[in-house]
């Protein structure tokens, strides 16, 4: 009895987890929701793929950017698919997270771009999460169509102010709303009777980039690379302090700049890219498309049960012939935290 209690104290931490990990940015497929509940592994780990900027099309017809000669002529959408149903294998994933650019302004018919999408996570009956990024709405479906196809909330696109160019910025209203679910969610956390002492690690999810991600490659301390500049809103609403005054996310990702794929930290949070995962996006010829895993561990007790979050760890694997993992970094553990 007392196993299974200890137990439980680790799946209510991955709850709120996975409930922080949603913030701003997520929102469960519904029906996936139903089949299959978030829980740890037996090992004590839940597994994550990111799977960022696919710009899928019309599947074997959509020729691939960006490769080297030898590789173009077979090339196309279904080499993305191919992708994400390799690292399925290879991960075996808890969480799929698809941030933004899922597909792009060449789709001829958007709803069934985006099934073909999200198909590998759905046919291996994997729970899965999208967010919206600058271009999944410039095809045949406006953003609400797409909002209504896929269930998700803001997370990247064009200002809506005349005067203010550029990408859109997160709200007023939804920092709000984030500071109120945090707040509820901690509070559930380190309650009685299975009570915690710091709130639950969180991960957040966006397309763009917040403009802090610059101050992350001012220092040496970062891992992976940065090929591309960080486009950020102009405006910079201070949503990044927002998540620092919360306390309770430890490492944020995007997508967006397909040649980025590094990890650095900032006044106490990780900010990292996913690097470009779709072979019709822009890349550059040589470099592998990649995804990015992220792996949260549970702290082993005394009593040889689990309690609560341990540490969080990520990766990269490429699609080359070995789905090659490189750049494995410690992001957080409950006794330090940074890059080790």
């Amino acid at each position: 009895m007392e196993e299974k209690k200890k137990k439980m104290i680790g799946l209510r931490g991955l709850l709120v987890a996975a409930v922080v990990l949603c913030l701003i940015s997520l929102a469960f497929s519904a029906e996936e929701a139903k089949r299959k509940q978030l829980q740890f592994r037996e090992n004590g780990e839940f597994n994550i793929v990111q799977v960022a900027d696919m710009h899928c099309a019309d599947g074997k017809t959509t020729p691939c950017r960006d490769l080297l000669p030898s590789e173009m002529a077979s090339c196309s959408d279904l080499n993305t698919t191919a992708f994400i149903h390799w690292m399925i294998l290879a991960e075996k994933p808890d969480l799929i997270v698809f941030t933004g650019d899922n597909i792009c302004s060449d789709a001829t018919d958007a709803a069934r771009s985006l099934d073909d999408a999200f198909s590998p996570a759905i046919s291996a009956s994997i729970p899965w999460a999208a967010v919206l990024g600058n271009h999944d709405q410039e095809s045949t479906l406006s953003r609400e169509g797409v909002m209504k196809h896929i269930v998700t909330t803001w997370s990247g696109d064009n200002s809506k102010v005349p005067s203010v160019s550029g990408y859109d910025w997160i709200k007023l209203s939804q920092q709000i709303w984030f500071q109120r679910t945090s707040m509820k969610l901690q509070k559930a956390y380190m309650s009685k009777p299975n009570a915690e002492e710091a709130p639950a690690p969180g991960l957040a999810y966006f397309h763009i980039p917040r403009p802090e991600f610059a101050n992350a490659v001012d220092s040496s301390n970062y891992t992976g690379v940065k090929q591309d500049p960080i486009s950020s809103a102009s405006v910079n609403s201070a949503f990044f302090t927002t998540m620092v005054e919360a306390g309770d996310v430890k490492a944020v990702f995007t997508g967006h700049d397909h040649l980025n794929d590094f990890c650095g930290e900032y006044t106490g949070i990780q900010l990292c890219y996913a690097g470009g995962f779709g072979y019709h996006a822009y890349g550059m010829a040589g470099w592998a498309t990649r995804a990015r895993v992220v792996v949260a561990k549970l702290e082993k007790t005394e009593e040889a049960s689990w309690g609560p979050l341990k540490s969080i760890k990520t990766w990269k694997r490429l699609d080359d012939q070995n789905l090659t993992a490189i750049d494995v970094q410690v992001l957080w553990s409950n006794s330090t935290t940074g890059i080790h």
